[in-house]
């Protein structure tokens, strides 16, 4: 019984974070204009096959180790193999923490691109999002405007348009040739 209410008061001051951090600009990144690093937060419970970001590395020209991926899971067990780095529900802590390890060492780095490959309105995801240290932020039209900057219309499922119209959109904006 107390566990169900500590994770509810843990799930409002987590969404009290998330207003907060919604109303300031998102941190500032000082790394040139190009593409070198990417993250990608992935909705593993919609979307399983997240090692298809690693086409990236092939696609933009990166370095193998360029892209990061991290991926949420509704409820996962510990001690089952996941290819990704996983986190869940279960890992929010007070004031929008999220205490993971994989988490922790996700949001240590800065980023060019940071794609938010979901289309729910998740806590968690939001504030991975939120937490996130990128340049440029691209995601799915469902989720609210002011997680991304690039904004794609697409079906989650088909990743390999999503990478065509990605990557067209980088060419516009000059972030790859």
């Amino acid at each position: 019984m107390f566990k169900g209410i500590k994770d509810k008061f843990k799930y409002k001051s987590g969404l009290k974070f998330l207003r907060e951090e919604l109303k300031k600009p998102f941190p500032e990144v000082k790394r040139s204009k190009g593409i070198t690093s990417i993250a990608c937060l992935v909705d593993l419970d919609n979307f399983e096959n997240a090692n298809l970001f690693y086409e990236f590395v092939e696609e933009f020209s990166l370095r193998p180790n360029a892209v990061k991926i991290i991926g949420y899971k509704n409820y996962y067990d510990k001690n089952s193999p996941y290819s990704t780095p996983v986190f869940s529900d279960k890992d929010l802590g007070w004031n929008g923490a999220i205490e993971n390890s994989y988490v922790l060492e996700f949001l240590s780095r800065e980023y060019d691109l940071l794609v938010n490959y979901y289309t729910q309105e998740n806590l968690m995801l939001q504030l991975m999002s939120v937490k996130t240290r990128a340049r440029v932020r691209v995601g799915f039209e469902e989720v609210d405007e002011r997680y991304n900057d690039l904004i794609l219309a697409l079906p989650m499922k088909d990743f390999k348009t999503f990478k065509q119209e990605l990557k067209k959109y980088l060419r516009v904006l000059n972030e790859i040739e």
